[in-house]
């Protein structure tokens, strides 16, 4: 039987991964994790443990414990907290993710997951539909580190058969958790703002585009790449994924046919920097040829989802 580990649960992604491998497997069958022990009132319906991802022998033990096959490590710092303390992020991205390859190594795990970002991108990268193999050069910590460890993936599986999987994620979104530091972090609270009818003021400025994909999608692709064979897998570094691409002031008209008094005013802070780096679309073929991916939600699709759920979750 397969038994999962996920590290980083607690957060934006893993609080909706976690549920949906315990929807597949079990919840006998996962254990969910996070440095904080606040987080373990998300995680009843499967076992929680805390867990420091710089703590490479807890990390073992625990394996060896639990008898854990698959590990989804998730555990990292995003764009916009990472440069605030670049020195932190690094450790924390890096070391965490060569802790986990170490361990699937040594321990013989049948598969890890691991995802990167789109932040691996920087301003000499193809702006628009950008290729799964184009130039890069990241102007952020994390996406440095990204970058860095999409390649020690692809040594791990070269070197050692380590069958590790990533995704390339654009920007998230869902109504489930709140933001965790990103630079696309707008697009996740301009919902809240929208439902409580409270104005709000963007980060970024009006027309700036980016990658987005709501969770579900996120989710999807992400059992999707893990159940499929490893014969398809042709990419060990990252795939790219996309979803759909917006500005804020489409969002914001997306919100209006919902809340027509919506207000939304502009003042680009230091992540404006960050966003002017990445691509406004991705080009996502290779993720399509080799394991059938395909994005189901588009931004008014979207829209009408969250702004249906949200007040619901709120309570």
């Amino acid at each position: 039987m397969n038994k999962l580990l996920v590290i980083g649960a607690g957060g934006q992604l893993g609080s909706e991964l976690t549920k949906a491998l315990v929807n597949t497997h079990g919840s006998d069958a996962v254990i969910a994790t996070d440095f904080q022990e606040s987080v373990k009132s998300k995680f009843a319906y499967c076992r929680f443990k805390t867990l420091d991802v710089l703590d490479k022998d807890a990390i073992a033990n625990l394996i060896q414990e639990e008898k854990i096959t698959q590990v989804y490590h998730l555990a990292a710092i995003l764009s916009a907290n990472g440069e605030k303390n670049p020195v932190q992020a690094w450790d924390i991205n890096m070391q965490g993710l060569l802790n986990v390859l170490d361990l699937a190594k040594e321990m013989k795990l049948d598969k890890v997951f691991w995802p990167s970002s789109i932040a691996v991108f920087g301003p000499n990268s193809p702006k628009s539909n950008t290729p799964q193999d184009a130039f890069k050069n990241p102007t952020t910590v994390y996406g440095i580190s990204k970058l860095a460890g999409e390649h020690w993936c692809e040594y791990y599986f070269n070197t050692y058969g380590v069958d590790v999987r990533s995704l390339r994620f654009p920007g998230l979104i869902g109504y489930k958790s709140l933001p965790g530091g990103g630079t696309t972090d707008y697009a996740v609270d301009i919902y809240y703002k929208a439902v409580n009818k409270e104005p709000f003021t963007c980060f970024l400025k009006e027309d700036t585009a980016l990658p987005m994909m709501y969770m579900e999608d996120a989710v999807q692709a992400t059992l999707q790449l893990m159940a499929a064979p490893a014969s398809n897998i042709q990419i060990r570094t990252s795939y790219n994924l996309a979803g759909m691409s917006f500005s804020p002031k489409e969002i914001a008209e997306s919100i209006r046919s919902h809340y027509p008094e919506f207000s939304l005013t502009y003042a680009p802070d230091f992540r404006q920097k960050i966003a002017d780096s990445w691509p406004s679309s991705i080009n996502d073929d290779c993720a399509r040829n080799d394991w059938g991916w395909k994005a189901l939600y588009d931004l008014p699709k979207m829209t009408t989802e969250i702004l249906t759920k949200l007040p619901q979750n709120l309570k």
